[in-house]
């Protein structure tokens, strides 16, 4: 079987409230999901999910080889674009054909991914994440009361604004998991929008209060000399990586001692997962993938020896896409269905008229002017 071409379509996935973190909020809560479908002459289709502007730039590397070759195809997609680099759109493309050709390979064996890749248990743990940052206090305790019916015991806001509500806003939904356990895992993600000394500040504050099983992304992506020495000064783990793209990003990370917990962004494909999960595990850390849409890395999380636990973030699949998995008792169920279990309506997609808005400027994609640089709360909830 060969590779022969691919076609893309965009569909979006509908969060019903409200989503958003330190960065920004989306009032509408409707999201663009980007899919990849490579095409095969055996019949058989591979799905991809996330951004994919620059696959004609990637593709040449895959066309006609057969889709089996997974990891080799992988290097040979980074060696395609070495000249120029393979970060941000380039690494996406890469990603999303690499999710495309694992899922071949499962459905040319006719098994799940999470089989193929080796896996025992079908079952991926997992803690609730809500993007949170756009609920009010009440719409905060009816989101993660849902997550605490569907039997999660751990969970993790976004906050990183306003100290006093980040702790109150932690103790509320702790105890909502209480239901479900004595002492519930609680984290908070300020998504790189502090600087060093006033992270230690507000961690020292919230450790006076409560206990904080990790802090997520404290400062930027590449400060592996500041996310060590916050390590070092309080007793949360340190979590961070998502937005490293290439397991080169990460050994400044593993030689400073500055991660604790290992993230991986789910949007980056599942090679790159496994990949920096082996070294991770070399570094005796655990992983911990960030979470997508269709939750597709759970496949290989399954097969993962240090896995700790995977983000979930919603109950609810993308416009046009059926997904093989269920969600209760705090895990990821994955199915039997071949390959990653996505089912794609291109129909219902085509006759999509909805656009997300997740790039949009008062979003959490794009970087506020004065991140890491507020001397006092910008606001109090």
């Amino acid at each position: 079987m060969k590779i022969t071409g691919y076609r893309s379509l965009a569909t979006v996935h509908d969060w019903g409230r409200p989503i958003g973190d330190a960065n920004g909020v989306l009032a509408g809560g409707l999201t663009d999901l980007p899919v990849l479908l490579l095409e095969t002459d055996g019949g058989l289709t591979g799905v991809g999910l996330g951004q994919h502007a620059d696959i004609e730039r990637v593709f040449p590397a895959v066309e006609n080889e057969d889709p089996r070759a997974v990891t080799a195809l992988y290097d040979r997609m980074l060696a395609s674009v070495f000249k120029s680099g393979h970060g941000g759109a380039t690494f996406g493309a890469i990603a999303a054909v690499d999710m495309a050709l694992w899922d071949l390979k499962a459905k040319m064996a006719g098994e799940p991914l999470w089989r193929t890749l080796g896996a025992r248990d079908r079952v991926v743990p997992g803690y609730a994440s809500a993007l949170c940052m756009g609920l009010d206090d009440e719409q905060l305790a009816a989101e993660y009361g849902r997550w605490a019916q569907r039997g999660f015991t751990s969970a993790k806001i976004k906050g990183g604004r306003d100290i006093d509500a980040d702790i109150r806003r932690l103790k509320l939904v702790e105890e909502i998991l209480k239901a479900n356990t004595s002492r519930p895992a609680m984290m908070l993600d300020v998504n790189e929008t502090w600087s060093l000394k006033q992270a230690i500040r507000h961690i020292s504050e919230i450790e006076r209060q409560m206990d904080l099983t990790w802090i997520e992304e404290p400062l930027r992506r590449w400060d592996a000399e500041g996310h060590a020495r916050i390590s070092r000064a309080v007793k949360a783990a340190v979590a961070t990586g998502e937005n490293l793209t290439g397991l080169e990003q990460f050994a400044p990370l593993f030689e400073a001692g500055a991660v604790d917990v290992v993230q991986t962004g789910s949007v980056w494909g599942i090679t790159h997962f496994l990949r920096v999960a082996a070294a991770a595990h070399a570094h005796n850390l655990p992983v911990s993938p960030v979470a997508f849409s269709a939750n597709p890395v759970a496949h290989a999380a399954a097969a993962t020896p240090n896995m700790l636990s995977i983000e979930v973030q919603s109950f609810d699949m993308p416009l046009g896409l059926t997904v093989d998995q269920v969600i209760e008792e705090g895990a990821l169920v994955l199915g039997d269905s071949p390959g990653l279990g996505i089912e794609v309506d291109e129909a219902a997609i085509r006759a999509n008229r909805l656009n997300g808005d997740w790039t949009k400027p008062e979003g959490p994609h794009v970087r506020p002017l004065r991140a890491g640089l507020r001397l006092a709360p910008e606001r109090r909830a």
